[in-house]
């Protein structure tokens, strides 16, 4: 061979050599690593929270592929089978999560609330449910109106020194938050002991409402509305009572379904339209299982069925503490015109709920994933904080509950982050008020739970659970770009990209 030749056969090497270092056999995305030193920027922003917490709520992010990568665990996603709307996810700012918010720095607030519900410095988180009066987490026991006579309507020092501050700045911090209201018991002059008796019954526990007084409740709830809008809050929606089938919380009305369906249908829905409210209307706000009360099974279809009621509704909310989430499937597919929200699940010292080696998979797939893919367009959790002694609690309510977070009341400085702080920070960060689900082909396997979504802003998100022991390298497809990250064991990832 010549001198030529040679140089040639060398030049034809060093090309090959440098195409196969620029482009891998199986076209698998390049991984950004996540440092200080090299920015967490590229086409898809990852989002990965272990539940053994070696990554915790971590930003990754990974390049499109250079060129098409197919392989069994490739999801592709399908934009033209579209599914509900999604309003947000978020927590329930309660008087004790507000307390404890207070105790803390001015600057530690503020960088945590940031970090909760900044669209830019933090999750995004984009819903909250707030107490039409107290609650079982409330420092006291009271309604807007404990003096009898609607014209005696006042917002109280917990909302004016505690809710309305904290829910302020959480709106400086994200102006679009929707913002869900509901009663835990209307005042007590209004309560009797039942609808045959109809004798007085001064308690916060128990009793029901007065069919006498449903007028004055329904402007109760217009009065409580514009009060929050004259603060500069806007309150999106209402529920007519929480969990109206629990006669036991500490602050507790019973409301049947037929109470619920006469009070909507003749004071709620009546006066909020006369006020030119558009506040919408979920009714139920209870258990998939409707406490095992035969009579008040499908709460809800029973008052749909009713069109002088229906017309004024949204449609219906649920919790988890009784029951199974299929029945969200069979709410929709009796009713599939009505919107379905979740609004209530807690952690607790009943259910290991410090313990994210278990809550963070179980919550994620039987809450967050197990909800949206069941139709609901919100997921909202119980407290956002509270503090190292599950409270401040009150008698007679939940006080074996833990936070989304808790703050050691010690220092109130310190905080630990619990699975449903995970749970609801993975779906807001990348899934958009406003964005569709969507449908997905390809790879399935037990233990791997997965939702697809089309935001407005012309991106996608994509939110997985893989609980299993093994690490998945999954391929996700969109017909235009594909993208490779090996999702850890036991872990949560959220991805979110442009089109």
């Amino acid at each position: 061979m010549n001198i030529k030749s040679i140089t040639l056969f060398f030049l034809l090497c060093c090309t090959c050599m440098l195409v196969a270092c620029s482009s891998n056999s199986s076209g698998d995305s390049p991984e950004k690593p996540d440092s200080p030193d090299n920015p967490t920027t590229g086409d898809v922003t990852i989002y990965v929270t272990k539940n053994d917490r070696s990554l915790d709520f971590s930003k990754k992010s990974v390049d499109f592929n250079s060129k098409s990568s197919m392989s069994p665990t490739t999801i592709t996603l399908d934009p033209t089978t579209r599914y509900q709307t999604m309003d947000g996810f978020g927590s329930a700012i309660t008087g004790s999560t507000c307390f404890n918010l207070l105790k803390m720095a001015p600057a530690d607030r503020t960088a945590f609330l940031k970090e909760t519900f900044s669209e830019t410095e933090g999750m995004g988180q984009s819903y909250i449910r707030i107490a039409i009066g107290c609650s079982d987490f409330s420092l006291s026991e009271y309604t807007c109106c404990d003096k009898e006579g609607i014209e005696n309507f006042a917002l109280q020092d917990e909302e004016t020194n505690y809710i309305i501050p904290i829910l302020k700045e959480i709106l400086t911090i994200n102006p679009s938050m929707k913002i869900i209201g509901s009663p835990w018991t209307p005042p007590r002059w209004m309560k009797v002991n039942n609808l045959t008796d109809l004798k007085p019954y001064n308690s916060w526990t128990s009793g029901q409402l007065n069919p006498a007084y449903y007028q004055d409740y329904g402007t109760y709830f217009v009065k409580w509305i514009q009060a929050m809008a004259e603060n500069g809050i806007n309150v999106d929606a209402v529920t007519p009572q929480n969990e109206p089938l629990n006669r036991g919380n500490s602050a507790s009305l019973y409301m049947g379904w037929e109470e619920q369906r006469d009070f909507v249908k003749n004071a709620l829905g009546p006066k909020l339209r006369a006020a030119g409210l558009d506040t919408k209307i979920y009714l139920f706000d209870h258990n998939y299982n409707y406490d095992n009360m035969i009579d008040q099974n499908d709460y809800p279809i029973k008052i749909y069925d009713d069109q002088a009621a229906a017309k004024y509704v949204a449609g219906a909310a649920f919790h988890n503490y009784g029951g199974d989430k299929s029945e969200l499937l069979d709410v929709y597919a009796k009713r599939p015109e009505k919107e379905l929200i979740f609004t209530e699940t807690s952690i607790g010292t009943w259910n290991d709920g410090h313990n994210l080696s278990v809550r963070l998979m179980e919550d994620m797939e039987q809450v967050a994933l197990g909800t949206i893919n069941n139709w609901c367009k919100a997921v909202i959790v119980w407290n956002l904080m509270l503090d190292s002694d599950r409270g401040p609690n009150r008698d007679g309510g939940c006080q074996t509950c833990y936070g989304a977070v808790d703050i050691d009341r010690g220092n109130y400085k310190t905080i630990t982050r619990n699975s449903h702080y995970y749970i609801i920070g993975h779906l807001s960060s990348v899934v958009k008020p406003g964005a569709t689900r969507i449908g997905t082909t390809g790879y399935t396997a037990n233990g791997v739970t997965y939702s697809a979504f089309e935001n407005t802003d012309k991106t996608y998100a994509f939110v997985l659970s893989n609980n299993t022991t093994e690490n998945k390298k999954i391929v996700i497809n969109d017909g235009t770009h594909n993208f490779t990250y090996e999702v850890p064991s036991k872990s949560v990832v959220s991805y979110r990209w442009s089109k």
